[in-house]
């Protein structure tokens, strides 16, 4: 297959993730940075979980409200915009990035203003929101101070939770430095690397934008369906002032956001600060219900976003992936990102969620999207610390069976054909071969026999397009004599038991 760089609306494109990645675990620095912030943040979590003596049932009732609501979504979603609409907002409805960009951009220009300000969003930046509002002539300012980050420094997220995760100290404030003035406020002269200095200089710089900006866009981590509440935690503040001072708010949210009660709610804000932040709870939980006369914003919108959730909906397998609460526990723990790095998964989403998330809501037929499954050592430490229990280690196996048997699957009302992605024809050779050897009893004995007997000639790494394999992978050493023989000998593996 020809090389095929794609991304996400407004993110970059990327090759193969083992390219990307090649290049990745070069960077000295991109891995100290990562090693360093990936280790504090991981065993800050194993502490605050380790506070709470029910987590298990805490989890166990997170997957199974996830669960309940996505079997019964259509009704949830239903009641989600009767209950927005009773309220006074107003809901639209986006089958994906294109609609959903094209009805937010018609909102601001309604209002004739040309800059909103954003609360941190996966769903704006999985559709590129920020670029599509550019293109209508409307600047989007980011007010998290990582996504500032990333925004000055014309980056690209590299994390759910810290989307600046990659940059140092000294990186921000040579980025902070150089790029503040061109977007309004520059940085204080002598500015330091010190973190209280770094975020004085965010508050400073990002106060005239709150104090001016007539909309604000926002995500939600949760909707309430029984009262059309939405819910976003966060840590600075830089929510809570973009969520009330503007006189329209636009929130754009993954139909999968939706939990049918405020019981439910109870639950994932124990288990999302523990594992996201390592925190009892989030410093700022701000919820908001249509609107209110004389209190906060006077106009409320509320998209809700499909962009292949539903075909992931679909998938009785994968479908679990729509569980996910972004707390970003699964990176934190994954030894691939670890030293890999966000940028190397081509998406918003990367790490272990990203590696079963993308490949479903864009499909694997370019070579970013069928690698990605492969992404993963297996070790299963991301559904441990997983909040929701998706597991997401059988999710990257029925992933990798689907590209590279390229199976057919609806996408957008219409059949698409998993492309496998470079190199894995060999792949697909073996395994038939497996297959036709283990319906032949026959054929399979006589091969475990020949390979005892001529054990002392194996090499030590695979040939061809198995050098890659055995490279990082040491072979197993072939037995003396097959099970079966042994099993005969001693009358069915009496002897070995006495």
């Amino acid at each position: 297959m020809s090389a095929t760089f794609v991304g996400m609306p407004g993110f970059p494109s990327y090759p193969a993730f083992p390219e990307a990645a090649h290049e990745a675990v070069r960077d000295e620095t991109l891995r100290g940075n990562l090693r360093h912030a990936t280790h504090t943040i991981r065993a800050k979590r194993a502490r605050a979980v380790a506070e709470v003596s029910d987590w298990a049932a805490l989890r166990e009732a997170g997957r199974r409200i996830k669960d309940h609501t996505l079997r019964h979504l259509d009704r949830y979603l239903v009641q989600v915009e009767e209950a927005v609409t009773a309220a006074g907002g107003t809901v639209h409805w986006a089958v994906d990035a294109q609609e959903a960009n094209r009805i937010v951009a018609d909102l601001v220009k309604a209002t004739g203003e040309s800059e909103v300000v954003k609360v941190k969003s996966m769903a704006t930046q999985e559709i590129g929101l920020n670029e599509a509002l550019e293109a209508e002539g409307i600047r989007a300012y980011e007010t998290d101070l990582a996504e500032l980050i990333v925004q000055l420094g014309k980056d690209r997220p590299s994390h759910i939770l810290v989307p600046a995760i990659h940059r140092n100290r000294s990186e921000i404030r040579d980025i902070f430095r150089s790029e503040m003035g061109e977007w309004g406020r520059p940085a204080p002269e002598g500015l330091s690397d010190t973190p209280a200095e770094l975020a004085e200089a965010a508050r400073l710089h990002l106060r005239e934008k709150f104090l001016r900006a007539k909309v604000g866009i926002s995500g939600a981590n949760f909707v309430v369906a029984e009262t059309g509440t939405l819910v976003v935690v966060e840590s600075e503040g830089n929510g809570r002032m973009c969520l009330t001072l503007p006189e329209t708010l636009i929130s754009v949210v993954g139909i999968e956001k939706v939990v049918p009660t405020w019981r439910d709610l109870e639950v994932f804000l124990q288990t999302l600060p523990r594992s996201s932040t390592a925190e009892r709870m989030n410093p700022y939980t701000s919820m908001w219900t249509g609107t209110t006369d004389q209190d906060g914003p006077s106009t409320f919108h509320l998209v809700l976003l499909d962009n292949g959730r539903t075909d992931t909906l679909a998938d009785e397998v994968g479908r679990q992936a729509l569980r996910c609460i972004r707390c970003s526990a699964c990176l934190n723990v994954c030894p691939v990102y670890e030293r890999a790095g966000g940028h190397a998964y081509g998406s918003v989403y990367p790490g272990p969620i990203g590696a079963i998330l993308s490949p479903q809501l864009r499909g694997t037929g370019s070579e970013i999207d069928a690698s990605l499954p492969y992404a993963s050592s297996l070790c299963g430490a991301c559904y441990e610390v997983c909040p929701v229990a998706i597991d997401i280690p059988e999710v990257l196996v029925h992933l990798r069976e689907r590209v590279a048997q390229g199976d057919q699957v609806t996408r957008g009302g219409n059949k698409v054909v998993l492309r496998p992605a470079k190199g894995h024809a060999a792949e697909r050779a073996a395994m038939r071969a497996a297959r036709w050897a283990f319906t032949h009893p026959g054929v399979l004995r006589t091969g475990q026999r020949l390979a005892s007997r001529t054990r002392r000639l194996h090499p030590r790494t695979l040939p061809g397009p198995g050098k890659a394999w055995s490279g990082t992978r040491d072979l197993p050493p072939v037995p003396a004599e097959p099970f079966r023989d042994w099993w005969q000998r001693t009358g069915g593996g009496k002897e070995g038991t006495k």
